[in-house]
């Protein structure tokens, strides 16, 4: 499925998440991130959070530092940014809850950190939602995938890519251009103001690297005839099958039992 030539992201051992279409893994959470946008209490964010777990843990093999940010650091900042988001809770619309504590004429109830928590679930929720797709597939695949599938015309979709690969050669040639300045004593100097100094000696460099880089790439796409016809010969195919649609299936049945289980049917 991946180009062979391109470079990717080492995922160690291949799970089943890996051998997914890229939009099968970017479709299956679209209904879940939606209905979150809307969600207004704490059980339904929370039991979308522990899906979206569950998929990544075992259909994708993460090194152990994604593996420490996604179970610890993420309950850690949901809970800090539950509690900062409540603290602009106005006191008046939560004062029936349990008071935790006050400064002077502040009051931090229950409640408020409930509220904030309840808003902290729901984006958290959506992130982690999107990282199915995000620790399991690559650009390429994925504008791949939206040029077969989706009938993207190509135009576009292969000129993302081409944009795509232009970030990890701006690393480069960042290194390169830093290296440079080493060599040529113009990297001396400590503190913030030097820094920003070195910085802004970069952008002439890494502008004029950008367009030379730019022209090729239009010459090369050019020389090639790129645009000239409706349809093109793709070399690296990215097929939809059978187990692509499973997936989806399973996961928007499990979410419609999460919704269905946690919300509660009013009748008039």
């Amino acid at each position: 499925m991946s180009d062979p030539w391109a470079t990717s992201v080492d995922y160690g051992p291949v799970r089943f998440l890996h051998r997914l279409n890229p939009l099968a893994k970017v479709g299956a959470p679209l209904p879940a991130m939606g209905l979150l946008v809307f969600s207004r209490d704490i059980a339904l964010p929370l039991a979308f959070l522990a899906l979206a777990l569950v998929v990544i843990l075992v259909g994708t093999h993460l090194r152990p530092r994604y593996l420490v940010a996604l179970l610890v650091g993420m309950p850690a900042l949901i809970l800090f940014f539950g509690f900062t988001t409540g603290l602009w809770t106005d006191p008046a619309v939560v004062d029936r809850s349990t008071l935790l504590f006050r400064i002077g004429d502040y009051r931090f109830y229950v409640g408020s950190f409930i509220l904030g928590l309840t808003t902290t679930l729901r984006l958290g929720s959506i992130f982690v939602l999107a990282l199915i797709a995000g620790f399991s597939t690559t650009g390429p695949d994925l504008v791949r995938a939206m040029v077969q599938q989706l009938r993207v015309p190509y135009r576009i979709g292969y000129t993302a890519l081409a944009a795509y690969r232009f970030v990890p050669r701006f690393g480069h040639e960042l290194q390169v251009i830093r290296s440079a300045h080493r060599v040529r004593g113009m990297a001396g100097g400590r503190g913030p103001l030097a820094s920003v100094r070195r910085y802004l000696g970069y952008v002439v460099p890494l502008l004029a690297g950008a367009i030379r880089h730019a022209e090729r790439v239009a010459l090369a796409m050019d020389s090639r005839a790129f645009g000239a016809h409706r349809t093109r010969t793709e070399r690296y195919l990215v097929p939809f099958r059978v187990r692509d649609g499973v997936f989806l299936a399973i996961f928007w049945a499990a979410s419609a039992v999460i919704v269905l289980s946690l919300t509660p049917l009013e009748f008039p």
